[in-house]
């Protein structure tokens, strides 16, 4: 018997995920995300985009944090 898995991508596991391979990505991330209690999502946002990260990879870091990797 066969059953299908729908698996949310903010379920997945860590082995599910593909391993980190841009740290500088990540810290720009950090840095966004601790700014935002003081500088505003739009802002950290536009920091984001000036950097040069992906849009999806900020939205999914910013907008639904429950997404974010923990290391």
């Amino acid at each position: 018997m066969m059953t299908e898995l729908n698996i949310d991508a903010g379920t997945a596991t860590q082995a599910q995920r593909r391993m980190r391979t841009d740290m500088r990505t990540r810290d720009l991330v950090n840095q966004a995300v601790a700014s935002v209690p003081t500088l505003g999502l739009q802002r950290a946002a536009e920091f984001l985009a000036a950097m040069g990260v992906p849009a999806e990879i900020a939205v999914r870091a910013l907008v639904y944090p429950n997404r974010r990797r923990t290391n």
